[in-house]
């Protein structure tokens, strides 16, 4: 494109130069006045007229002096420029015309002009516009060439010496490293499977949540082998010009053939890959387009040796068939979250980076995380180092790195946030029946802490970890979690009564309802509904009769769970009082500490800070009642007293 600017440039000043002559000729010509055929007329009977000229179409002509009639004084005939005495008419259809010239002795001249003559300004038009239609062509042309680089594809190519990734840094999918090891040997070592006849798959589909590390196993087979690695998104392909897509697509295989044997790496491929024909007017829209090229590349009549296509997506759902086939992305890799050995690999590593004490206990980091993948993982430590240097600390702790993952999982702590003596009372118990329940019920995950500072949207929370992966669940734990969560309510009703019941159990309601749901709807543990998947309602119709029966069900499961829990905190009502008192002095208690009040046990708590004054401090900045001013005197009492007893 660089070696039209300057034609463009030379034509730009000609037509500059161009203008400024017609301006200067437009200058010089006389503004003549134009008048009406009826006033020229006029002024002919009136013997106003000078001489005329006649043309083709017009009449010009030259006007007599005239003398004021108010103060008779001669008006000067102005020989400029702009000649007052000269105008001009368009002819008009008028048989009479030549006598009435003759009779009031009027000189005419007539001018024949030829009719296809061009005006000057009709040539620079004329030119002006051949001028606009080869900056067209030009622009067109480019276009098609590709020379504004809007069908080019915005690829970044990483050779060998960049690559630095290997398979040691990718943690916690050993299953998912050991199906792609093959591609190594592969591309190291192409004939080792070419003389047996084997073909290496074209391309491979890493399926995963986000944060799984698909980008980085993609990485690390580049950098194991050997061979560049091409990196691109499937967004990247997408634009609103019809086309250009599919010439992105072509681009970056033109590329890659020239780098072969080399990766290409299309991440979040479900933006260009979605199943075809459900666009606007039936499907034919600028996104299929280049999918279809996509298709054609990776299976079309011209074979592209030594390219394999490794592409991402956690939405696996959404992709076209034609995409899926053999031949294509005919192998498809799932990179599950991390287990647990997997998430202590990858800790392992993200603390070896940061400045943190010796003495931290990584398992039970890693017990504490499920569900995390590697991406949270990284975030978890970093935080934990945000909040040791928060703190002045130069290690990060164990307690660093708990308060970070409870900030992440429940929200931040909202220690000013004013509660009345009796909300803050209501949510020890809460959360004290929550804690009895899931210490004595069978099939329970074990307890980590239980504490009545509000986090996030929650007043007060018990937290279990599981002491391994669980991948399915009994009746008998879903019964004792459908307890545990209604475990909260039933406290508030048999201690406070049931006009003192508050909305704070609306999480745990919820919670309660989808376990029972989905053990109806999609686990089959009815004995009413049977073995029978209904799934979602929008999703798989059912009869009124059926949905009735299914909720019936729902209940029954929820009623159930009730009364396990009634009768377990009844049973216990003294141990759970405890649990409640100790909670209003404490504020948080371990896993282990609840474990040992539920025994009966002397234990001694771990030292903290007075934080129970220091909550009632806090709750009391408004105007007190005297009711509550006495509630406070009798809370204040309670602890002293309890102070003394433990000196």
């Amino acid at each position: 494109m660089r070696k039209y600017f300057k034609y463009v440039y030379i034509l730009g000043l000609i037509v500059i130069f161009f203008n400024i002559i017609t301006n200067d000729t437009s200058k010089n010509q006389k503004n003549i006045n134009e008048i009406k055929f009826s006033d020229f007329i006029e002024k002919v009977k009136t013997k106003q007229i000078e001489s005329v000229k006649i043309k083709n179409d017009s009449i010009e002509g030259t006007l007599k002096s005239t003398t004021s009639k108010k103060t008779d004084e001669k008006i000067s005939i102005k020989d400029n420029e702009n000649n007052e005495n000269e105008f001009k008419t368009k002819v008009i259809f008028y048989p009479r015309l030549f006598e009435l010239l003759e009779e009031n002795k009027v000189p005419m001249e007539v001018v024949e002009e030829p009719q296809s003559k061009l005006s000057f300004m009709g040539l620079i038009d004329i030119f002006s516009s051949l001028l606009w239609v080869f900056i067209l062509i030009l622009i067109f042309k480019s276009m098609k060439g590709d020379k504004f680089g809007i069908g080019k594809s915005n690829i970044k190519m990483f050779t060998p010496n960049m690559q630095r990734v290997r398979f040691t840094d990718v943690l916690g999918v050993d299953e998912a490293k050991q199906e792609v090891s093959e591609i190594v040997d592969f591309l190291s070592d192409p004939h080792k499977y070419s003389r047996l006849g084997a073909k290496i798959p074209k391309g491979v589909l890493l399926i995963g949540a986000p944060g799984t590390g698909k980008t980085l196993l993609a990485k690390a087979i580049a950098g194991e082998a050997g061979v560049p690695f091409f990196s691109t998104s499937g967004s990247e392909f997408v634009e609103m010009f019809v086309g250009v897509g599919a010439s992105r697509v072509r681009t970056l295989f033109e590329q890659a053939k020239k780098s072969a044997p080399c990766l290409v790496f299309i991440d979040e491929i479900d933006a260009v890959g979605r199943h075809r024909g459900s666009g606007y007017g039936g499907g034919n829209d600028e996104r299929e387009q280049t999918l279809n090229q996509l298709l054609v590349e990776m299976d079309g009549f011209e074979t592209n040796n030594g390219i394999i296509v490794i592409a991402a997506t956690n939405r696996v759902d959404v992709l076209d068939d034609a995409l899926l086939r053999p031949g294509r992305f005919d192998r498809q890799v799932y990179i599950d979250l991390p287990d647990l050995k997997g998430r202590e690999a990858i800790l392992r590593k993200y603390i070896s980076e940061v400045n943190i004490l010796s003495n931290i206990d990584i398992n039970a980091i890693a017990r504490g995380t499920p569900g995390f993948s590697g991406a949270e993982l990284s975030n978890l430590v970093n935080e934990s180092a945000i909040i040791a240097a928060r703190q002045n600390r130069k290690k990060i702790t164990q307690e660093d790195i708990e308060y970070a993952r409870d900030k992440i999982l429940m929200g931040l702590e909202h220690k000013t946030k004013t509660m009345s003596p009796d909300e803050i009372k209501n949510t020890a118990y809460h959360e004290a029946g929550h804690a009895l329940c899931s210490v004595l019920l069978p099939g329970v995950d074990p307890i980590h802490k239980a504490t009545i500072i509000p986090r996030g949207q929650a007043l007060g929370l018990v937290q279990q970890l599981p002491e391994r992966d669980k991948v399915s669940v009994n009746i008998t734990e879903i019964r004792s979690n459908i307890a545990v969560a209604l475990a909260g309510r039933i406290t508030e009703e048999l201690f406070f009564g049931k006009d003192k019941i508050t909305t704070g159990a609306s999480s745990d309601i919820q919670a309660a309802t989808k376990y029972a749901r989905n053990s109806v709807n999609f686990w089959g543990l009815s004995d009413k509904i049977g073995t029978i998947y209904y799934g979602e309602r929008d999703k798989y119709p059912i009869s009124e009769a059926t949905a009735r029966e299914i909720d019936e069900e729902v209940k029954k499961m929820i009623d159930n769970g009730y009364k396990l829990a009634k009768s377990t905190i009844t049973k216990h009502k003294a141990t759970l009082e405890k649990l409640a008192q100790a909670l209003l002095e404490y504020e948080t208690l371990t896993g282990d500490e609840v474990r040992a009040i539920v025994k009966g046990e002397k234990i001694k708590l771990t030292k903290k800070m007075d934080v129970a004054k220091n909550r009632i401090e806090r709750k009391f900045t408004l105007p007190l009642t005297k009711t509550t001013k006495n509630e406070e005197k009798k809370t204040n009492e309670n602890i002293q007293k309890k102070r003394q007893e433990k000196e």
